[in-house]
C-alpha cells in the first residue's frame, strides 16, 4: 500500500484549504496528501512569465487539478524589482501579493516548504546578519489577508516527499532554474548543503530546529515589544514620544521602531535607519525638523514625537484651481476636496496651495491671525502644513483650511445650509 504523509491539522479550523501550486515536486505531493487526507481543497497557480516554459508549465497544472478533480485557478503577475531587490524577492513579492488577493473567507494558503527549504532560509538569513526574527526563517502558520499561510511539511525532509511521490506514481515539473547557482538559495542548496551533509548527514534536522528555537524566542520578545509599545504611544498611531522611547534600552527601542512600522504597513527599517534616528531624530531639539527616508516611508522628529508615515510631496506652491463645489476637485497630491450637504457654493471660490503669509479670520474673533501661527498652536506639523488646500475668494481671502478651519463668513454659511467640507488627504 503506497504511504501517507504525517501531515499535522490546521491550527485552526478552515472550510477551505487553498494549495500554492507550482506543478513542482513539492508543491504536486503536498496537493495530493492533503486531497487524500480528505481535506476540501482547490489549487492556486501564479503565472510570473519568467521563463520560456511558463504556459507549459501552467497547462500541466490545470490538466493534472483537472485529472484529480481539483478546482483550479492561474493568477498572471508582472514581476517588477524596487530598489535592489533581487529577482527572487521581486518573484517572492509578486506571488504573496497575488496569494494576498486571491483567498477567500474561510480559506488557508498551504505551502509546500519542507525542512531542507528551512535550513537553506536559516542559512540565508545567517548570511545577511538576521536578529532573532529573521532567524526564526518559515513558519508553520502566519495571518494572511483574509486568512493565513499554512507549512504542513516543514517537519519533512525533501527525500521523503520524492519517496512518498514516487510511490505514488506522480508527475511533475523540474524547472530548470533550481540548477542557476548564481541565486543565493540555489547556491546553497546546490553547494553548500551538500558539503555540510558530507560531514553532518542530517545538517537539514539541526538548522531546522535552530530556526523554531530562534522562533520560540522571537515570540517572547515579541509579547515584551507589544508592552513598551504601547508605553511610548500617543494618541495618534503614527507618532510615539521620544521622550519615552529615549528610556528604553537601545536593543528594545530597536525592536519597538520595527513593530510600529511594521504596525503602520511601511517597509522595514533599514539598518542605517536605525543609526540615523538614534544619532540624528531621538536627541534633536523641539524645534527641528529632523528627518530620515527609505523607500517610500519617512519618520520625521518634531516636538516631542517621532512620526511615520508614507512620503508625499507638499502641494506644488503655484497650484490653484477654480471650485463651484458641485463635483470632487481632485488635488495634484490625489488627495480631493468635497462638498457635502450642498449643492454646491454659493459662489466659485479658488482651492490653492500656501504659499506663506496668509491670515484667516476665525468665528469669534475680532482679528484675522496668521495662518502659521494657528496652525502652529494647534500642533499641526510643519509637513503637514504644507498639503493643506487653502479655499479663497475673489480678493484670496482665506475662506478655510481644508476641512480644519473656517474663517467667519464661510462657517456661517456651512452652519446655515448644514454643509460640510471634507478634505481626503493623499
Amino acid at each position: 500500500m503506497p504511504p501517507t504523509l504525517p501531515l499535522p491539522p490546521p491550527p485552526q479550523p478552515v472550510e477551505r484549504v487553498v494549495v500554492g501550486f507550482s506543478g513542482g515536486l513539492d508543491s504536486t505531493v503536498l496537493l495530493h496528501a492533503l486531497k487524500a487526507a480528505g481535506h476540501a481543497v482547490r489549487a492556486l497557480h501564479v503565472h510570473h512569465g519568467l521563463h520560456p516554459d511558463a504556459a507549459r508549465w501552467e497547462a500541466h497544472c490545470e490538466a493534472l487539478c483537472a485529472e484529480w478533480q481539483v478546482p483550479f485557478a492561474s493568477v498572471r503577475v508582472q514581476v517588477r524589482r524596487d530598489g535592489g531587490e533581487g529577482p527572487e524577492a521581486a518573484a517572492r513579492r509578486a506571488r504573496y501579493a497575488a496569494f494576498a488577493e486571491h483567498l477567500g473567507e474561510g480559506e488557508v494558503l498551504a505551502l509546500a516548504h519542507h525542512r531542507d527549504d528551512q535550513a537553506e532560509t536559516f542559512l540565508l538569513r545567517a548570511l545577511r546578519g538576521s536578529g532573532v526574527d529573521g532567524l526564526a526563517a518559515m513558519r508553520p502558520w502566519r495571518p494572511l489577508a483574509r486568512g493565513a499561510v499554512w507549512r504542513p511539511l516543514l517537519e519533512l525532509s525533501r527525500a521523503e516527499l520524492l519517496t512518498y511521490a514516487q510511490a505514488h506514481g506522480l508527475r511533475w515539473i523540474d524547472d530548470p532554474s533550481n540548477a542557476d547557482v548564481t541565486l543565493d538559495r540555489n547556491f546553497l542548496r546546490q553547494r553548500v548543503l551538500p558539503l555540510l551533509r558530507e560531514r553532518w548527514p542530517q545538517a537539514d534536522v539541526p538548522l531546522a530546529r535552530a530556526a523554531a528555537l530562534a522562533a520560540e524566542a522571537a515570540d517572547l520578545l515579541d509579547e515584551e515589544d507589544a508592552r513598551a509599545l504601547a508605553a511610548v504611544r500617543t494618541a495618534d498611531p503614527q507618532a510615539l514620544s521620544r521622550d519615552a522611547l529615549r528610556r528604553l534600552p537601545a536593543p528594545r527601542r530597536a525592536r519597538v521602531l520595527r513593530r510600529w512600522l511594521a504596525a503602520l504597513h511601511l517597509p522595514p527599517l533599514p539598518a542605517e535607519g536605525l543609526a540615523r534616528i538614534e544619532a540624528e531624530l531621538l536627541p534633536a531639539r523641539q524645534d527641528a525638523e529632523a528627518a530620515f527616508a527609505w523607500s517610500g516611508a519617512v519618520v520625521r522628529a518634531w516636538r516631542d514625537l517621532l512620526h511615520a508615515e508614507a512620503e508625499h510631496a507638499p502641494l506644488p506652491a503655484r497650484w490653484e484651481a477654480p471650485w463651484d463645489g458641485r463635483l470632487p476637485l481632485v488635488l495634484p497630491d490625489g488627495g480631493a476636496l468635497t462638498l457635502e450637504g450642498a449643492p454646491a457654493l454659493p459662489v466659485p471660490l479658488t482651492a490653492r496651495a500656501r504659499r506663506g503669509g496668509e491670515r484667516i479670520a476665525l468665528p469669534g474673533r475680532t482679528h484675522s491671525h496668521a495662518l502659521k501661527h494657528v496652525l502652529q498652536s494647534l500642533g499641526v506639523p510643519p509637513w503637514e502644513r504644507a498639503r493643506l488646500p487653502l479655499l479663497c475668494d475673489g480678493e484670496d481671502r482665506v475662506l478655510a483650511v481644508a476641512d480644519l478651519l473656517y474663517a467667519a463668513p464661510f462657517d456661517a454659511w456651512l452652519r446655515d445650509h448644514g454643509a460640510r467640507l471634507r478634505w481626503t488627504p493623499p
